[in-house]
C-alpha cells in the first residue's frame, strides 16, 4: 500500500467517525518560541489543549508534516531516524476518551483493506499501557487483545507530559511484531527492534503543576475535560504495510536513495539493517542524502529559504550535508538537479503543490548548491592556511575559534573541518566549537524572546489570559475607547499599582492599540487611568489572544482594576497604514513582473516607509523596478477602494487571495483587497482608498541572502520630501555643469569615467616608477656569505601587486647561477609589509622565502619557498624587517 493511500485511508476513517479534517500546518507555522518547526501532530492544537483558545470542533484528524532537528546528526546511523516525517493524528477536545480512542485505532488497523482498513494481523499487535491504567487495559481486552499481549510499562515509556505545567496523562502505544528474523520473542519490553512502535494514544486526564523537569512535577488532579491526542507514524506504518525493513525503503524515500546510489556507483542494501555498520559508511551516506533531499524539498515548499540563521540555517545545514555526502561518495557534479525531481515525484501524490510550485523550489535549491560549491572551494583554502599556521606554531589541534569562524563566516561545515584536519594529522577543539555555537544560539534566542516578552515569564502572561480570556481588539473601526485595566506587569511579575517614572506592561480588557505583527509596527499613544497617565511605547502579543501594552507612567498613579481611556497616536497609525497598503501593492506588482514565485519573505511597515523582502533567485533590473514603481503609482491614481472582510480559508483561496508561506491560518481569515488589483490575507490596518497613499517612491533593491531580495520605499509625504531633496540636488549639479537637468546623469557619468581613466594611468606611472630601478638594485646586490642580497624599500604607498612584482623583477636580473635573496619592504596606511623572493640556487643552499618572512615576523606570514610575504607591523619597522632578513641569511 502506497504511503499516500495510507494517509487517505486514515483521514477517511476518522472523517467517517465525526472528525473534522484539518490540513497540515506549514512546517514553520508555530508560535512557540522554543521550536523552529512543527515537530508533532499535536503542535497546531496546543492552544486548545492548554485552554488558551476554544476549539472550533470537538473532533479533529490531520496528517501533519513534521521536522525534528535533534535527529539531524542521527540520520543514517539507524533505519528509524529521519529529519522529516509525517504524523497521522486524531484528536478529541473533551468529547470521547479512552473508550473511543482505542476502538477507533483497533478498527482501522485490523479492518480488511477491502473495507478501507490496513488489514494488519491482530495476532501480531501488542498494546502497552501505563502501569496502573486498568481502564485502558480492560478496553484493549474488550476489543479482543489477550492479556499476555497487553504490556504494562512505567513512566519513561507510557506517561506523557509537556515541558510546561498543563495537561498530562498515561499513554498507550501500539507495536507490531515483525517476526523472529528481527529479534527475540517476548514483546516490546524485551526487543523494540523486532516489535516496532507505530502508534501512540495519549490520554490527557491529569493536570501537571510547576516543577523542575519532566519527571519532577506534582499531579494536581483530574482535568474535567479529558482530551485525546494520538499519533501514528506514517513512515513506520508504510514500512509495515509495504513489507520493507526500514523507513529508507518506503515508496517516498527509496527512489531518492536509489538515484543517489546510481549516480555514485554504490549499491545500497548489502549492509542495510536497523543499525548501519560503521565499516560500511556508504549506506549511511546514502540514507543521509535521501532523507535530507526530501526534507529540503518539504521545507522550501513551505516557504523556508536557505540563510545563516534560524529556520533558514537548518535548511542550509541539511542541504549541505546531503551535498557533502554525495561528494564523499564520488559524485563531483551538481547533485540536486538529479535528486530533487525524484523527491518531488515521491511526495507529490500526497502534496500536489510540490509539483505545481517546483520551479520556485528548484530555483532556491539549485542556487544554494552552487553557492555551497563556491564555499567549499574558498573554505578549503582558508582551512589549509589555518592548518599550516597551527603546524608552524607546533600545535596539534585546530582551535575551536578557528573552526567556528570557518563555519560562521564562511559557511564551512564543521564535519568537513574535522575530516580535512584529520587527514593532515590534526584534531579540532570540537568542544570549544560547540561552546561558541551554543553561546551564539543562546544570544539569538534571548534577543528574540526579549523582544516578544520583555523578559517577563510566559507563565505570568498565561495567568492573565486564563483569568480574563482573550483581549478584544477594536482598532479596525476606532482609534480610542474606554476600557478597564485588567492587569499590570513589572519585570518581576504582576503588580497592583505603578507610579510616575515606572516602566510597566499593561493589559486592557479591550483595546484599539494594534500589536506588532505581520510586519506592521505597533501603535503608540496614551492611556489615561484615574488620575494617572501612561505613554504607550510598544504593543506585543506574547501569547495568542493577549495584547500587552508596554508603557511608561508619565503622570500620577495607575492601578489594576481601574477604568481608563485608551487613545492611539492617529498620525502614526495613518502613516503606518499607508505603508502597509503600499506593501500589498508592491507585492502584487512584483508578482506581475517577476512571476508568482516572487512571494513575500518578510516586511516592515513603519511610518512613511516600508521594507519588502521577497523570494526570487536573481536580482531585479533597474528597468523592472521603474516599471513596478510606475504601476504602483498608477493604482494610487485610480483611487481604488481598500476593503477588508472575514471569510473562510477555502473561499479566500478560491477568490485568489495571496497567503504567506509558512503561516498557519484558521478556518476564518481576514482578506484585504485593493479594488480588483491586489487581494491578500492580512490582519493589519490599511487606508480606505489607494489615493490616500499619495506617492510611493522605491529607493533601493538589494540581496539580503541566497534567493531573497529586499526593496525599500518611501510613502506619502516622506516620498514627496525625498523627491524634493533629489530635485534640489539635480538642479545644483545642473548649475555646476551648466547643462539642462536631463543631461546631468550623462555629465556625471562622463566625469566618473574620466576619473577612473586617470586613476588607471596613475597606477601605470606608479608601477613604472617602482619597477624602473630593478636593474640598478640588482647590480648593487650585497654579498652575504656568498648570497647576493638585495634589501630595499618600495616607494611610499606602492600597491601590493607592484611590491611583489618588484621583488621578482630584481631576482630575475641577478645571475641565476648565483644564490640570490631579494627583500622588498613597503609602507602603506601606517603599516609595514615585506615580500621576499629567493631563486633556485639559494633554495639549493637551504634558504626558503617562507622561512625568512617568518623570521622577520616572529613566526607569522606565509607563502612558498620561492616567494612569501607578511605584514601588520608599524610602518616604522620597515628598515628592521630588511635587517632581520639579512641576519637570517647570515645565520643560515
Amino acid at each position: 500500500m502506497k504511503t499516500a493511500e495510507i494517509k487517505r485511508r486514515y483521514l477517511a476513517h476518522f472523517a467517517a467517525n465525526g472528525h473534522t479534517v484539518v490540513p497540515s500546518a506549514p512546517l514553520p507555522a508555530i508560535s512557540d518560541p522554543n521550536l523552529l518547526f512543527i515537530n508533532a501532530g499535536m503542535v497546531q492544537f496546543v492552544p486548545y489543549f492548554l485552554g488558551q483558545q476554544t476549539p472550533p470542533y470537538q473532533r479533529a484528524v490531520s496528517v501533519q508534516k513534521c521536522i525534528r532537528t535533534p535527529d539531524i546528526d542521527e540520520v543514517g546511523k539507524t533505519s528509524r531516524h529521519g529529519t522529516f516525517f509525517q504524523m497521522n493524528g486524531n484528536f478529541s477536545f473533551g468529547d470521547y476518551f479512552k473508550d473511543g480512542a482505542i476502538p477507533f485505532a483497533w478498527d482501522l488497523i485490523t479492518k480488511s483493506q477491502a473495507d478501507g482498513g490496513y488489514g494488519l494481523d491482530p495476532e501480531r499487535i501488542w498494546p502497552t499501557v501505563y502501569l496502573d491504567d486498568d481502564e485502558a487495559f480492560e478496553i484493549w481486552r474488550s476489543v479482543g487483545v489477550p492479556d499476555e499481549r497487553i504490556v504494562r510499562r512505567g513512566k519513561a515509556d507510557n506517561f506523557w507530559s509537556m515541558t510546561v505545567p498543563g495537561p498530562c496523562g498515561p499513554c498507550s502505544e501500539l507495536f507490531y511484531d515483525r517476526g523472529p528474523e528481527y529479534g527475540r520473542e517476548g514483546g516490546p519490553a524485551v526487543d523494540e527492534d523486532r516489535y516496532m512502535e507505530f502508534w501512540n494514544l495519549v490520554f490527557m486526564q491529569f493536570e501537571r503543576g510547576p516543577g523542575t523537569g519532566k519527571d519532577d512535577y506534582p499531579i494536581l488532579g483530574d482535568l474535567p475535560a479529558k482530551n485525546i491526542d494520538t499519533g501514528m507514524g506514517l513512515e513506520r506504518m508504510a514500512s509495515i504495510l509495504q513489507g520493507v525493513d526500514n523507513l529508507y525503503e518506503i515508496d517516498e524515500v527509496r527512489p531518492i536513495l536509489e538515484r543517489a546510489a546510481e549516480l555514485t556507483g554504490k549499491r545500497y542494501g548489502a549492509h542495510s539493517g536497523h543499525v548501519a555498520s560503521e565499516s560500511h559508511p556508504d549506506d549511511v551516506r546514502l540514507r543521509v542524502i535521501a532523507d535530507h533531499v526530501r526534507t529540503a524539498l518539504m521545507l522550501i515548499g513551505d516557504g523556508v529559504t536557505p540563510s545563516n540563521e534560524g529556520r533558514g540555517y537548518v535548511l542550509r545545514r541539511i542541504m549541505r550535508r546531503a551535498i557533502r555526502s554525495i561528494r564523499l561518495l564520488g559524485w563531483q557534479d551538481r547533485a540536486l538537479p538529479e535528486l530533487l525531481p525524484v523527491a518531488r515525484d515521491c511526495m507529490a501524490p500526497s502534496y500536489p503543490e510540490l509539483a505545481t510550485d517546483f520551479g520556485r523550489i528548484a530555483d532556491y535549491a539549485y542556487a544554494e548548491e552552487e553557492a555551497f560549491l563556491s564555499t567549499l572551494r574558498a573554505g578549503t583554502t582558508i582551512l589549509d592556511t589555518a592548518i599550516a599556521e597551527t603546524r608552524t606554531a607546533g600545535g596539534s589541534s585546530l582551535s575551536g575559534a578557528k573552526a567556528f569562524q570557518l563555519h560562521d563566516t564562511y559557511g564551512f561545515p564543521i564535519d568537513l573541518t574535522l575530516e580535512i584536519a584529520a587527514e593532515q594529522g590534526l584534531t579540532v577543539d570540537d568542544e570549544g566549537f560547540r561552546r561558541l555555537m551554543a553561546d551564539q544560539r543562546t544570544r539569538a534566542k534571548a534577543d528574540a524572546q526579549a523582544r516578544k516578552t520583555g523578559h517577563v515569564d510566559l507563565s505570568a502572561y498565561r495567568s492573565v489570559l486564563d483569568a480574563g480570556g482573550p483581549v478584544t481588539f477594536t482598532g479596525y473601526s476606532e482609534v480610542s475607547r474606554e476600557s478597564t485595566v485588567r492587569a499590570l506587569l513589572g519585570a518581576d511579575g504582576p503588580r497592583q499599582a505603578a507610579t510616575e517614572g515606572d516602566t510597566i506592561e499593561l493589559v486592557l480588557d479591550t483595546t484599539p492599540f494594534y500589536a506588532e505583527g505581520g510586519g506592521q509596527q505597533p501603535d503608540q499613544g496614551m492611556i489615561t487611568v484615574g488620575g494617572g497617565q501612561v505613554e504607550v511605547l510598544d504593543v506585543q502579543q506574547p501569547v495568542p489572544g493577549l495584547i500587552v501594552h508596554r508603557a511608561r507612567v508619565i503622570r500620577g498613579e495607575v492601578r489594576a482594576g481601574e477604568a481608563g481611556f485608551a487613545e492611539i497616536d492617529t498620525t502614526r497609525r495613518r502613516a503606518i497604514s499607508r505603508s502597509h497598503t503600499a506593501t500589498h501593492l508592491v507585492h502584487q506588482t512584483m508578482r506581475n513582473f517577476l512571476g508568482e514565485s516572487a512571494t513575500q519573505a518578510g516586511s516592515l511597515n513603519a511610518p512613511g516607509r516600508l521594507r519588502f523582502d521577497f523570494n526570487t533567485p536573481t536580482g531585479v533590473s533597474p528597468s523592472v523596478l521603474r516599471d513596478v514603481e510606475q504601476q504602483v503609482n498608477e493604482v494610487l491614481l485610480a483611487d481604488l477602494e481598500v476593503h477588508a472582510f472575514i471569510t473562510s480559508l477555502d473561499e479566500a483561496r478560491r477568490i485568489g487571495a495571496m497567503a504567506l508561506f509558512g503561516e498557519k491560518y484558521g478556518e476564518e481569515v481576514r482578506v484585504v483587497e485593493v479594488g480588483d488589483y491586489a487581494r491578500e490575507l492580512c490582519g493589519g490596518t490599511h487606508v480606505a482608498r489607494s489615493a490616500q497613499l499619495g506617492l510611493v517612491k522605491i529607493l533601493s533593491e538589494s540581496s539580503i541572502g541566497s534567493g531573497v531580495r529586499r526593496v525599500e520605499a518611501l510613502v506619502g509625504m516622506d516620498a514627496f520630501g525625498f523627491l524634493a531633496k533629489e530635485h534640489l540636488l539635480v538642479s545644483r549639479l545642473a548649475e555646476l555643469y551648466r547643462v539642462p537637468n536631463d543631461q546631468v546623469a550623462d555629465r556625471v557619468e562622463q566625469t566618473v569615467t574620466q576619473l577612473r581613466d586617470a586613476e588607471k594611468e596613475l597606477e601605470k606611472l606608479r608601477a613604472q616608477l617602482v619597477l624602473g630601478g630593478a636593474a640598478a638594485l640588482a647590480a648593487q646586490a650585497k654579498d652575504v656569505r656568498g648570497v647576493a642580497y638585495v634589501g630595499t624599500e618600495a616607494p611610499e604607498g606602492a600597491a601590493g601587486n607592484d611590491v611583489r612584482t618588484l621583488a621578482q623583477e630584481i631576482r630575475g636580473k641577478i645571475d641565476p647561477a648565483r644564490p640570490a635573496v631579494v627583500a622588498v619592504a613597503a609602507r602603506s596606511n601606517g603599516k609595514a609589509s615585506l615580500v621576499v623572493a629567493v631563486n633556485a640556487a639559494a633554495r639549493g643552499r637551504g634558504l626558503a622565502a617562507s622561512d625568512l618572512v617568518k623570521a622577520a615576523f616572529s613566526g607569522r606570514g606565509g607563502g612558498s619557498p620561492d616567494l612569501a610575504q607578511g605584514g601588520g607591523l608599524p610602518a616604522g619597522e620597515a628598515p628592521n624587517l630588511l635587517l632581520t632578513v639579512e641576519k637570517a641569511i647570515t645565520e643560515a
